[in-house]
């Protein structure tokens, strides 16, 4: 507890303006003792503190910090009520469901602390795949419609989705490489900004032993090119969303395939699923990802001559 006078001191707000602040605009709201003199706690002074910060470096009214202030306190109510609430030991489709909107609320707050923890907390209950599958995938695909719907900012869509995937590089590290594994590039075309797919995808070879080389989102082809000859790559995976991004996918294609001819493709995403016409329907991969082991043995890990991989058609 702290009196008017230690936090004029602490803080250098004049004692005049600490009251200006609490009678006009509700800033804090102090103790009283019996004698009626203000007793300042740590949250008291920590709020001041920051109040002081927004007007005197970032040139915002006391009106306005304030305002902002309270509304991130309401929104870290509601988070802290949602976190008190018992989580069912299950690994049934509420559990799955109450972890994803916990992890969606503390992200949609910028709290990245608090979503890593969570995921840190579902990986110890459910494992790995449960919580990519239940309820990782299901949140991108949750701020993916937000963003599209105008309810999330560029800005949200962006931060979410940036930490989710983080946490999806994190685990490429974590299982072994087999050398004599075909090796792996995978990419979206040049205009494809959606890359939940592929990381699946790519986490599913990762997770069977295939070195995957990851480049992502928005891959030029000129970039891609060099990669394939000094890297020694055997497969290409493309993950496209719409039937446009299909047809510029199988342009990089021809473009690959005129650089290195014996280069094999996994082509995926509902782009590839909706395409009335693609140019390599041999490669695309039809299914869910409940197919991709069987794919796996019989395709990707199919006998083949020395120095020639065989991929059945």
């Amino acid at each position: 507890m702290y009196s008017i006078k230690q936090v004029t001191e602490m803080l250098g707000i004049p004692a005049v303006t600490l009251r200006a602040w609490e009678n006009r605009y509700h800033a804090v709201e102090p103790l009283r003792t019996d004698s009626g003199y203000r007793i300042y706690t740590e949250e008291n002074v920590e709020d001041l503190r920051w109040l002081k910060e927004q007007v005197d470096s970032n040139h915002m009214s006391i009106s306005h910090a304030v305002r902002l202030l309270k509304t991130h306190k309401d929104e870290q109510s509601k988070a802290d009520a949602i976190l008190a609430e018992p989580m069912p030991q299950s690994g049934n489709d509420d559990a799955f469901r109450k972890m994803e909107d916990q992890i969606y609320q503390s992200l949609f707050q910028f709290q990245g602390e608090r979503a890593n923890a969570l995921i840190d907390f579902g990986f110890t209950m459910y494992g790995y795949d449960a919580m990519f599958y239940q309820v990782l995938v299901p949140i991108l695909i949750r701020v993916g419609d937000a963003w599209e719907n105008g309810r999330a900012s560029v800005a949200q869509e962006h931060y979410m989705t940036q930490l989710i995937s983080q946490r999806f590089y994190q685990f490429f590290h974590l299982f072994p490489i087999y050398p004599h594994l075909p090796k792996v590039l995978a990419m979206c075309p040049e205009g494809e900004h959606h890359q939940v797919g592929l990381m699946l995808f790519s986490l599913f070879l990762r997770k069977n032993g295939a070195e995957v080389l990851y480049l992502g989102a928005n891959t030029p082809t000129e970039g891609v090119l060099p990669i394939l000859k000094d890297q020694k790559i055997d497969l290409v995976c493309i993950s496209v969303t719409n039937e446009e991004m299909a047809e510029t996918a199988d342009n990089v294609i021809t473009t690959i395939l005129k650089h290195a001819p014996d280069i094999q493709f996994a082509l995926g995403g509902q782009g590839y699923e909706k395409a009335k016409n693609p140019k390599y329907p041999q490669w695309i991969m039809t299914g869910s990802a409940h197919d991709w082991q069987g794919w796996f043995t019989e395709t990707y890990m199919a006998k083949f001559h020395p120095g020639d991989l065989y991929f059945k058609r």
